[in-house]
């Protein structure tokens, strides 16, 4: 409906900001840095306050990499006309031996791939449930163990129960999260990073040996 040409806007009713104001905070906020100790919904992205980053399988595999760096993120939900999720891409996947072994399967070229040829269709997911009672240390340990870059948290639609996908797990964000400043993309050297500064903190927070 357009908008008639004689419609009068007035200005909104100013007031003064009042001593003692503050202002809102995201529902998980933590004003402490995080540890490994710090719980894991301090580190995890909840897409119920941070819009998800989705693809779709036919999509190019150049169009899903100007997406990515569109929206400043390391892996797209890929997702169908429903908007179910049907699986993962990630920048590694991007960068890595899937391209090339794609290309090798479809014998065509780099232009003409697609998401669907590279993307992660198996993908494991975290309920939420156990998030809840998880620390940033125990989400390293399941990336670690899974080998993957990132790891997708499960929930329940509150009405009809339907599986929806709640937040998302990366390694290199939690890798900034705990002070860590790393340009590399090999992940067990993003996994050796955060070991290693997790070993000096625990070292510098050991009592010193009595004499």
């Amino acid at each position: 409906m357009s908008i008639k040409s004689d419609t009068a806007f007035k200005p909104q009713l100013l007031s003064m900001l009042q001593p003692g104001t503050g202002f809102i905070r995201p529902y998980f906020y933590s004003p402490n840095p995080v540890e490994i100790t710090s719980y894991a919904l301090e580190v995890m992205t909840d897409l119920q306050f941070v819009p998800a980053a989705t693809t779709h399988a036919e999509v190019s595999v150049a169009t899903a990499s100007q997406k990515m760096i569109a929206r400043g993120v390391r892996q797209l939900l890929v997702v169908d006309s429903e908007d179910d999720v049907t699986g993962l891409i990630t920048a590694r996947d991007l960068a890595g031996r899937r391209v090339e072994e794609a290309l090798h399967a479809t014998g065509g070229s780099l232009e003409q791939l697609k998401v669907r040829d590279v993307m992660t269709s198996e993908v494991e997911v975290i309920a939420l449930e156990a998030v809840l009672h998880a620390r940033v240390g125990d989400i390293i340990e399941t990336l670690k163990h899974s080998g993957r870059q990132h790891a997708l948290v499960l929930d329940a639609a509150p009405f009809t129960g339907k599986p929806m996908i709640r937040g998302l797990f990366s390694a290199s964000q939690i890798a900034r999260q705990l002070g860590i400043i790393s340009e590399q993309n090999d992940l067990s050297q993003t996994f050796t990073q955060i070991d290693q500064t997790i070993s000096e903190r625990q070292g510098k927070s050991a009592p010193a040996p009595t004499v």
